[in-house]
């Protein structure tokens, strides 16, 4: 039997709780010995990231199906992504991870405030060079090093031990706002001389021997460079135990020691560039333990070069977008550079955090690879022909995976039929041409009390035409449960949702909070705006001096075709984002009269002072958004949101962390004041110790409803069993 209610007012399964407490965050899986690792984010904890473990071996699965498994091909299929089954057990009975980091530790990095890579578990074939140890003996527990988040020092441990620090507590800087020495993307390391090392990210607030001090640029000066961290514990008191094995740098990544352990090779950048603007791969020669400048083998100011890996002593592999697209390339020091192949597929995704990688190399001539655009595939790509063999699997976005020589491979992903999950396969490349992955099997979903499919959306992908030929992607949802309808003469209510960066993408996968709003029967879409990453470097490249332009002509655009299509009730539009997202929510609520309420999420509101106050990873951001400060302070004045609230007629709901860094407070608190000032009715929510995101249950809960709450009041419709949100008109 179906319902009849009206649109907004459906009763669902789906609450803020569960968005909050019922879900688990998961990191990228790791192989330690014969079991598998990874971060499991516990909002009970106030978002603590913990060390996670299966509680035993891991079985390496069999090649299933008839030895035809994936096709090899002179290019790239349109869609590299197939359909394969998941062996899943039922969640219910799947074993308990065990916890390795204990509380109150939190395994997670503040390098470029986004983190990333934060711990490493070494095993004793990993710490004796000639592995004669056995690294599978269970009396030999591995050594965990991580950063604790609270101090941001790193730690060593063995399980069922207290971790004991192994780099010094950083110096007060006050331009730091936190801990002044930081680390991330632990890399071991075995030098020519069979010495064991852990090589490390280091980002240093505190300005060296000359101390605390300012840049030409008017910034706190800020050094990056790869350090070499003891593991005995002699650098938590003596900070000249610890050696840089890389020049300082605005910024780095990727550390990559070549097998037989002579040469180094790495990223750089400098300002005003992001990583996805243009980075600079080196290569240097490693004498005592430290490189030179060395030489630089690819990528500059205008070509994106990321994730070099050895292949063997003499041939390294690297993704870069010089062709346009970010595609594989491969160096070596006798033929130079040569791209693998060129298709317009991406091999790679923006470096937000550190220690993210997209392939595995296999051996000398193949690597396991993710490819895609919108949704991503995998595939064993041959160096040597550039050919690309497919592999099965269901899986449309994939946060992180780990290949060993036997063939098991652990992969996180998601897809839009199932939630994020770790699982295990085996990939058998006896054949190149004809790899084979076997079916997953399910260690952990970050789903276990998943709702019924007939309350879950389903995505549509489109792609809406532009005056100037172009297009912009999207992912359209509309209002979905299988028990209710909406009435017959009325069109729901649909929120578009735009992503934060503004250089990212939303991937087509199954999303809680977009059923959240779905069963209730309000529509969503999910815009992938000029800017977005997923469509090559020409789509990228779209938004660049075009920020408060092309992202806001664009989601109108999305906006005016759902309504053309009598999807969408044209009265009835709102819009939601986060940090960048937040901005071009406020540009669409200040700029244009295509949407009826607005939610704000640490949203970016000025130009000007948040060039000041925000972190030094994105300080230059806004040169490539925007233009250059001050020779076009013109366009930072007249983009900024805060500059059009006189404009602003519709009601905005703003949430924000107080300890945020990347967008501080300030954004939000100068907007909620103009807000009152012009008598709009508003609400602003502070929440404390949260920062760039919510992680605390507390938080997220009362996030989720008082938007539903907000959209209700505004958009003329009673949502059940949430809190009613009050909307000031003044201070």
């Amino acid at each position: 039997m179906v319902t009849t209610l009206p649109y907004g007012s459906w009763p669902s399964p789906i609450s803020a709780e569960l968005l909050a407490t019922g879900g688990t965050r998961l990191g990228s899986p790791r192989l330690v010995g014969n079991e598998v690792w990874w971060t499991e984010g516990i909002a009970t904890e106030e978002g603590r990231m913990a060390i996670v473990r299966t509680p035993g071996p891991v079985a390496l699965p069999g090649v299933g199906g008839d030895g035809e498994g994936g096709a090899a091909g002179e290019g790239v299929a349109e869609s590299p992504v197939a359909e394969s089954p998941v062996a899943e057990a039922p969640v219910a009975d799947a074993p308990a991870p065990v916890t390795v980091l204990p509380a109150p530790y939190s395994a997670r990095s503040r390098v470029h405030e986004y983190g990333g890579a934060a711990w490493l578990a070494l095993t004793a074939a990993d710490l004796v060079a000639d592995g004669s140890d056995n690294p599978h003996d269970p009396e030999h527990r591995p050594v965990v090093v991580f950063v604790n988040f609270a101090d941001q020092r790193v730690y060593s441990f063995i399980e069922g031990e207290e971790p004991r620090p192994l780099t010094p507590v950083g110096p007060e800087v006050p331009s730091a706002h936190g801990p002044s020495l930081r680390w991330a993307d632990p890399t071991p390391v075995t030098l020519a001389d069979g010495t064991v090392e852990v090589w490390w990210v280091c980002e240093d607030h505190t300005g060296g021997a000359d101390g605390p001090r300012t840049g030409e640029d008017g910034a706190p000066h800020i050094e990056r460079c790869i350090a070499a961290v003891p593991l005995d514990g002699s650098g938590a008191e003596d900070p000249s135990a610890i050696h840089r094995v890389t020049p300082a740098s605005r910024f780095v990544a990727f550390p990559r020691l070549s097998p037989d352990g002579t040469h180094v090779a790495w990223i750089s950048w400098e300002h005003p560039q992001m990583p996805w603007d243009g980075t600079e791969l080196h290569v240097a020669p490693l004498i005592s333990g430290s490189a030179g400048t060395g030489e630089v083998i690819a990528g500059d100011t205008g070509t994106s070069v990321l994730q070099p890996e050895w292949l063997d002593d003499g041939h390294l592999m690297f993704i870069s977008d010089r062709s346009g697209w970010w595609n594989p390339w491969v160096w070596s020091a006798d033929d130079g550079t040569r791209q693998v192949l060129e298709v317009e597929q991406e091999f790679a995704e923006p470096m937000w955090s550190i220690g993210a990688t997209s392939y595995q190399v296999i051996d000398a001539d193949h690597a396991l690879v993710q490819y895609g655009r919108a949704a991503t595939g995998l595939a064993v790509l041959t160096v040597s022909t550039g050919e690309l063999a497919g592999l099965d699997c269901p899986l449309t976005e994939y946060v992180g995976m780990e290949l060993r020589d036997d063939g098991l491979l652990a992969v996180s992903g998601s897809s839009p039929t199932q939630f994020a999950a770790i699982y295990t396969a085996r990939l058998d490349t006896a054949r190149a041409a004809t790899a084979r992955l076997s079916p997953l099997t399910l260690l952990r979903s970050s789903r276990t009390d998943a709702p019924a499919e007939s309350v879950l959306p389903r995505g549509e992908t489109i792609e809406v035409p532009l005056p100037d030929g172009g297009v912009v992607h999207a992912i359209v949802y509309r209002p979905r449960q299988e028990c209710f309808t909406g009435p017959e003469d009325e069109l729901p209510p649909f929120i578009a949702r735009v992503h934060g960066g503004p250089t990212g993408h939303v991937p087509p996968v199954l999303s809680l909070p977009v059923a959240y709003y779905t069963s209730r029967g309000l529509g969503v879409v999910e815009v992938n705006y000029g800017g977005s990453t997923g469509y090559g470097r020409a789509y990228r490249d779209r938004l660049k001096g075009q920020w408060g332009v092309v992202d806001v002509a664009d989601t109108v655009a999305v906006m005016d075709h759902l309504v053309a299509q009598g999807i969408a009730d044209s009265k009835r539009l709102a819009i939601e984002g986060g940090s960048a997202g937040g901005w071009t929510t406020l540009a669409c609520l200040t700029r244009t009269s295509t949407f009826a309420a607005g939610v704000s999420s640490f949203g970016v509101a000025e130009l000007e002072r948040f060039r000041l106050d925000t972190h030094d990873f994105e300080s230059r951001y806004i040169d490539q958004l925007v233009g250059p400060y001050p020779e076009r302070r013109d366009l930072y004045v007249e983009r900024a949101p805060l500059s059009h609230v006189n404009e602003l007629e519709v009601p905005v709901l703003l949430l924000q962390g107080d300890e945020d860094r990347i967008v501080p407070p300030s954004q939000s608190e100068m907007v909620r004041d103009a807000l009152a000032a012009k008598g709009i009715p508003h609400a602003y929510i502070l929440f404390e110790g949260e920062q760039h995101g919510f992680r605390k249950a507390a938080s997220i809960i009362r996030a989720t409803e008082a938007a539903l709450s907000f959209y209700g009041q505004v958009l003329g419709f009673s949502p059940l069993d949430v809190p009613v949100l009050e909307l000031r008109t003044t201070a």
